[in-house]
């Protein structure tokens, strides 16, 4: 009799510390963030694109200027070749090649230039964009919070739990204010 009552007793404790445990997991907050979108409407990720378009077009410009002499040249050498003789044609010819490969190699070089730069920053910012979701799961109580997007960690989200709005709007607010800090301390100088 004492051993059923120990066994029911037992029994008991451990259905309700498996109870207590059940509902403490169905307690966890969670939320999810589409980094896609995130990416999307971020303020500051735009003004990084437009910044690498314009510095991308700055410099189109500049190799545009020796593309067009060089097409000239290249033109001027096929009507001159045949007045100016074989010897010269060669020789000639073999200047333009080089040349050639010196705007594409200095295009490739920009390009690289452009894509390391704006890789950086882009990662810094995703970097930044990481660290503001992790103090705002930690601030709002959050157990877990989700990415989904391009490199997708959920396959379903209830829409109820999906926070990329508010994130977004904050993140965007922050960049702003800290625009304006800048302007201030650049008018002060």
């Amino acid at each position: 009799m004492k051993k059923s009552f120990l066994i029911i007793g037992l029994a008991l404790a451990m259905f309700s510390c498996n109870k207590e445990g059940a509902t403490t997991a169905s307690e966890n907050k969670t939320a999810y963030v589409d980094t896609s979108k995130l990416i999307e409407e971020n303020q500051e990720a735009k003004d990084i694109e437009s910044k690498y378009k314009t510095k991308s077009q700055e410099m189109g410009r500049e190799l545009e200027g020796e593309a067009k002499q060089f097409q000239s040249d290249a033109a001027n050498f096929q009507r001159d070749a045949q007045v100016k003789g074989m010897a010269w044609a060669q020789q000639k010819g073999a200047e333009l090649q080089k040349r050639e490969q010196q705007i594409n190699m200095k295009q490739q070089a920009m390009l690289q230039t452009l894509q390391q730069e704006s890789g950086k920053e882009m990662d810094s910012l995703v970097k930044r964009i990481k660290d503001y979701i992790k103090d705002y799961g930690k601030k709002n109580n959050y157990e877990y919070i989700y990415g989904t997007g391009d490199a997708a960690t959920i396959l379903y989200g209830k829409e109820g739990l999906d926070i990329t709005e508010k994130i977004s709007k904050e993140l965007n607010d922050k960049y702003k204010s800290s625009d304006k800090k800048e302007e201030k301390t650049e008018e002060k100088k």
